[in-house]
C-alpha cells in the first residue's frame, strides 16, 4: 500500500503524525508525509523509512486571523498540487489528512476522485480553537461558518478520527454520524517513551513544561507560580520548551517578575530529544486553562510524563477530569497561580507522594500504550482499503 500523511505541522515534532506514519512503514507500506519546514531543514528527508516532503516554511507568529488563514490556504494549495502530481505518477491508496485545519482534507480531491481512501484526523476541533485564539463568540457568524466547514470536511472524508471522547460527542452532535467517526487518542509510543527513573531529592528541582506557547495553555500561570515560590523553593527551576504566539509576552513576564534565574524558555526540540529531557525532570507541569477549547483539549504530554515515570501537576480542566483522577496526578484549580505554587511545593517536599503518583500512573498508562491500541488504526485502514 502507498499512503500519505498530510499535516500542517513539523513532522519531527508531532508524535501523533509520527506514530501513524511509522506504524504503516513498519509493516512494509510506502509512506510519504507532506508537512511544514523550519528554517535550515531540507525540503525532502527520509526518517525511519518515511519520506518527508516539507513543502512550506513556517514561523509560528500569527496574531491576526487573516495572516493565520493565509498560511493555511497557501499550504492547502501547495499540498493539493503535490498530491495531484503524485497521484498521476504513482497512485496513493490512502490519504490521511491531519487537522488543523479540517478543510485541508480538500487537498486530496484528485486522489479521492482516482479511488484513494481518505481519512480526516481531527487533532484540534477548529471552531472552538478559532473562537479561543481570536476571542470570538460561539454565536458569531464566523463560528457558525466554521461549523459548516467542519461538516463539509467530514462529509468529504471516508472516515473521521477524533483525538478524544469529549470532542467525539461534540462532532456527533453537530457534524458527523457515529458510523463515520471514531476515537483514537494520542497514545504514547513506548518505542520513544518508557520509564527511565523516579525523581530523587537533588539540590536543584527541575519543573518542566513542553508544548505550545499560547494563551490557552496557561504557561503564564506557571511562570507566576514560580514567582510565588521564590522564597519557599529557591532551588526550583522551570524549563519551558516550545514556541508559539505568546513567546514574547512570556519572555516579558519573566523579566517583569524578576524570575529570569528561575524560569528558562527554550526553543523547539525533536520529539526524541524531548523524551530525554522529560525523563530528567522532577515534576511535569500542565497549566492549561479551562476555556471553550483547551478545557476539552486532551494533553498528550500528561501520558508521556506518566510513561517516563515523572509525577505531574495539572489544572482540573473538563478533559483532564474526564480521563484522570487524584490518584494518578496532582490537580490544581485552573488559572490559579497560588494553587499551582502550593501543589508544586507539596509535591517536591514529599518524596513518598511523588512515588505514589508515579506508581499509580505507571499502572494507569499501561492501557494507553500505542502498541496495545495501534490495531484500532490498522483495522480502520484495512476496512477502508478492502
Amino acid at each position: 500500500m502507498r499512503a500519505c500523511m498530510v499535516a500542517y505541522t513539523y513532522y519531527e515534532l508531532d508524535n501523533r503524525v509520527k506514530r501513524y506514519a511509522h506504524t504503516l512503514a513498519k509493516r512494509g507500506d510506502r509512506v510519504d508525509v507532506v508537512a511544514l519546514r523550519r528554517k535550515g531543514q531540507p525540503e525532502r528527508e527520509v526518517i525511519d523509512g518515511v519520506t518527508v516532503h516539507r513543502i512550506q516554511q513556517r514561523v509560528i507568529n500569527e496574531r491576526a486571523s487573516l495572516s493565520y488563514l493565509y498560511k493555511l490556504l497557501l499550504f492547502l494549495v501547495r499540498s493539493a498540487v503535490f498530491l495531484a502530481k503524485e497521484q498521476l505518477a504513482d497512485p496513493f491508496d490512502l490519504i490521511h489528512v491531519h487537522s488543523i485545519p479540517d478543510f485541508e482534507v480538500f487537498a486530496a480531491v484528485v486522489p479521492k476522485l482516482a479511488g484513494a481512501k481518505l481519512i480526516l484526523d481531527i487533532h484540534d476541533i477548529v471552531p472552538e480553537l478559532y473562537a479561543t485564539k481570536f476571542r470570538v463568540s460561539q454565536e458569531s457568524l464566523v463560528f457558525k461558518m466554521l461549523v459548516k466547514v467542519e461538516r463539509a470536511s467530514g462529509a468529504f472524508a471516508d472516515h473521521v478520527i477524533v483525538a478524544n471522547h469529549i470532542w467525539h460527542q461534540t462532532l456527533l452532535s453537530r457534524s458527523l454520524t457515529k458510523e463515520k467517526c471514531s476515537v483514537i487518542m494520542n497514545y504514547p509510543n513506548t518505542r520513544w517513551f518508557h520509564t527511565r527513573r523516579i525523581p530523587g531529592d537533588g539540590k536543584e528541582i527541575t519543573l518542566l513544561y513542553p508544548g505550545t506557547l499560547s494563551w490557552h495553555q496557561g504557561v503564564d500561570v506557571a511562570i507566576r507560580a514560580m514567582g510565588l515560590l521564590a522564597d519557599r523553593l529557591p532551588m526550583a527551576r522551570l524549563h519551558i520548551y516550545g514556541d508559539g504566539t505568546e513567546r514574547e509576552a512570556l519572555v516579558r513576564l519573566v523579566a517583569e517578575l524578576g524570575v529570569a534565574e528561575r524560569v528558562v524558555i527554550h526553543g523547539l526540540v525533536s520529539s526524541e530529544e524531548m523524551t530525554r529531557i522529560m525523563a530528567s525532570a522532577d515534576v511535569g507541569v500542565e497549566p492549561k486553562r479551562n476555556d471553550g477549547f483547551s478545557g476539552d483539549a486532551f494533553s498528550t504530554k500528561i501520558l508521556e510524563f506518566m510513561a517516563v515515570g515523572i509525577p505531574v501537576i495539572a489544572s482540573r480542566t473538563r478533559v483532564h477530569a474526564y480521563y484522570f483522577n487524584d490518584s494518578v496526578l496532582r490537580f490544581f484549580d485552573c488559572d490559579d497561580a497560588e494553587a499551582l505554587a502550593a501543589g508544586i511545593l507539596e509535591l517536591v517536599s514529599d518524596r513518598g507522594l511523588r512515588e505514589s503518583y508515579v506508581s499509580n500512573a505507571a499502572r494507569f498508562v499501561q492501557e494507553f500504550d500505542w502498541s496495545k491500541n495501534e490495531h484500532l488504526y490498522l483495522d480502520l485502514v484495512e476496512r477502508l482499503i478492502a
